[in-house]
C-alpha cells in the first residue's frame, strides 16, 4: 500500500549501477532544481531504460513516473538537510553491503558483477557511496514526518472492509522459528599453524616476494583474493574495528602484525591513504575446524534438545543457558526475518539448511542438529523449533489482524505524506524543465 518507493527502493542501486553497462549515449543537463537539489536528465533516462531492460512495464509514461519519484526523493532530502538529519559512514556502508549482497546472490558470485557491470566491488562502492546516503536520508526524513501516525482497531476494520472480497490477498504459508545455535571450538594447534603460516608470509614478504601474488593464491577472502588482497578506498566503518585499528596505523608498504577478526586471522599491507579513506591489501586464513570438534558441537546440542523434550527446560531456557548466538540468545531465540522486521519467514525466504531441517516438522517440534554457517561465514550447528505455521489463506481479521493493522498504518501515512509534499513544495523553490512539465504526476502539486 505504501509504496512511495516503489520503484527507487526496489531498483535504485541496480538501476544506477546498471546505467554504466548500457551502450546509449546519454545528454546530461539539469532538468529540474527542488531547494538545492539538482536532478539530472541522466539520472531518469538511465532509470528509466535499466528498468525496462528488468522487465518493468506501466500503462504511462515510465520517464515521468521516474521522474516524480526522483521530485519525491529529493524534496525529503532537502528537508532531511535544513532539518539537520544525520547518516553516518558505518550506515551507509551497511546498506551498502546488504545491497551488494542481494546483487551477488542473485547474479551467482562477486566476480560475475563486476563482469557484467565492468568494474570492481570496490569502484561500485565508491561510486553510489553518494547515491546510498542519499536514499537513507529520503527514508529517515520520511520516517520522521510519519513517526507519530497510529491506527485505532475502528480504522483498521473500517480499512479492511474498504477491500473488495476478490481482492484480498492470500496469504502463503509462513514460520515462526526459534534456535540455539553453538559453535564448534577451534583447537590451539589449529590456531598456531595459522599463525605460522602468516609469519611465513610476512617474512617471503619482506624478502622481496610480492603481497599481492601471495594474496591470490594463498587468502581465503574471495571477494579481494582474486584483486591481490586489495579492498580499495575504504572508510574506518567500511572495516571491522579490530582490522581498522590497526590498518589506519600502518605507513604506505608497511605488512601489519598478525589481526584476529571475527572472519579469521590477516596481515594487511597499507597501499595508500588519502585523508580518512585509505586502500589496503590483506590475506585471510581461517582456521579449520576439526571433525573431532564438530562431532562435539553436535552432541552438545542433541542432548540440550534431549533435556528440552524430556520437558526438563524450556526451549527459552535451553536458549539463554546453551546458545553462543547473541543476536537470538537474549530474546528466546526467535529469527527475526531481515526483509520484513518481524519473525514471520515464508518457506522461500528460509536459507536452505534451515528448510531443510524444519521440512518435515510440527508444530511444536525440534529439529535435530544440523550444521550451518553464521553471518561471518564460520561453521555453527544449531536446533531450531517450529513455533507456529500458518497455512496459506485468504487475508481475514481473526487471523491477520497485525498485517492489516500495518497496511492500515502504510495507508494513512501515504495519504498523510502527499499532504505533507503539497504544503511543503509551496514554500521551497522549484524548477522544472520545460520538457517535463506535460506530466501526468500522480500528486498535481509538482504541475503547479
Amino acid at each position: 500500500m505504501f509504496q512511495k518507493f516503489s520503484i527507487l527502493s526496489i531498483l535504485f542501486f541496480l538501476i544506477f549501477i546498471g546505467s554504466q553497462a548500457q551502450e546509449k549515449k546519454i545528454i546530461d543537463q539539469i532538468i529540474a532544481t527542488i531547494g538545492k537539489q539538482a536532478i539530472l536528465q541522466s539520472e531518469i533516462e538511465s532509470q528509466a531504460m535499466q528498468m525496462r531492460a528488468q522487465g518493468y512495464y506501466t500503462s504511462g509514461d515510465l520517464e515521468c513516473e521516474v521522474f516524480e519519484e526522483i521530485l519525491f526523493s529529493k524534496l525529503l532530502v532537502n528537508q532531511a538537510i535544513l532539518d539537520s538529519i544525520e547518516v553516518n559512514d558505518s550506515e551507509v556502508n551497511s546498506e551498502m553491503e546488504r545491497r551488494l549482497n542481494y546483487f551477488i546472490n542473485q547474479i551467482g558470485s562477486e566476480e560475475k558483477l563486476e563482469e557484467y557491470y565492468k568494474k570492481s566491488i570496490a569502484d561500485i562502492k565508491e561510486e553510489f557511496r553518494v547515491v546510498i546516503k542519499e536514499q537513507l536520508l529520503s527514508q529517515r526524513m520520511q520516517q520522521k514526518i510519519t513517526a507519530d501516525l497510529k491506527v485505532t482497531p475502528q480504522e483498521v476494520k473500517a480499512f479492511f472492509r474498504s477491500i473488495p472480497e476478490d481482492s484480498l490477498p492470500t496469504i502463503n504459508i509462513e514460520f515462526e522459528l526459534e534456535q540455539i545455535s553453538v559453535s564448534p571450538k577451534i583447537e590451539e594447534v589449529e590456531v598456531l599453524r595459522i599463525k605460522d603460516k602468516l609469519r611465513e608470509f610476512k617474512e617471503r614478504i619482506t624478502q622481496g616476494e610480492s603481497f599481492a601474488t601471495l594474496a591470490v593464491f594463498y587468502s581465503e577472502d574471495p571477494g579481494s583474493a582474486t584483486r591481490g588482497g586489495e579492498l580499495g578506498f575504504v572508510s574506518r566503518g567500511d572495516l571491522v574495528p579490530e582490522f581498522s585499528a590497526v590498518a589506519f596505523n600502518l605507513k604506505e608498504g608497511e605488512v601489519s602484525k598478525i589481526v584476529k577478526t571475527e572472519y579469521g586471522y590477516h596481515i594487511i599491507q597499507l597501499v595508500e591513504k588519502k585523508g580518512e579513506r585509505i586502500n589496503c591489501r590483506h590475506i585471510l586464513l581461517k582456521p579449520k575446524i576439526s571433525p573431532d570438534e564438530k562431532r562435539k558441537a553436535r552432541q552438545r546440542l542433541d542432548s540440550v534438545r534431549t533435556q528440552i523434550v524430556a520437558k526438563e527446560i524450556t526451549f527459552k531456557e535451553g536458549c539463554w543457558k546453551f546458545s553462543e548466538d547473541e543476536d537470538t540468545r537474549l530474546n528466546g531465540g526467535i529469527i527475526i526475518n531481515p526483509q520484513t522486521g518481524n519473525s514471520r519467514w515464508e518457506a522461500g525466504q528460509l536459507e536452505p539448511k534451515l528448510a531443510n531441517a524444519i521440512q518435515d516438522l510440527k508444530v511444536g517440534d525440534i529439529s535435530a542438529p544440523f550444521e550451518t554457517v553464521d553471518a561471518s561465514g564460520q561453521a555453527v550447528y544449531k536446533i531450531v523449533l517450529l513455533k507456529t505455521k500458518t497455512e496459506a489463506h485468504q487475508a481475514n481479521l481473526n487471523d491477520d489482524y497485525q498485517r492489516i493493522q500495518d497496511l492500515a498504518l502504510e495507508k494513512k501515512k501515504t495519504e498523510f505524506v502527499d499532504d505533507w509534499v503539497s504544503k511543503k513544495v509551496k514554500s521551497t523553490y522549484l524548477r522544472i524543465d520545460d520538457d517535463y512539465k506535460n506530466c501526468a504526476f500522480k500528486n498535481p502539486v509538482w504541475n503547479k
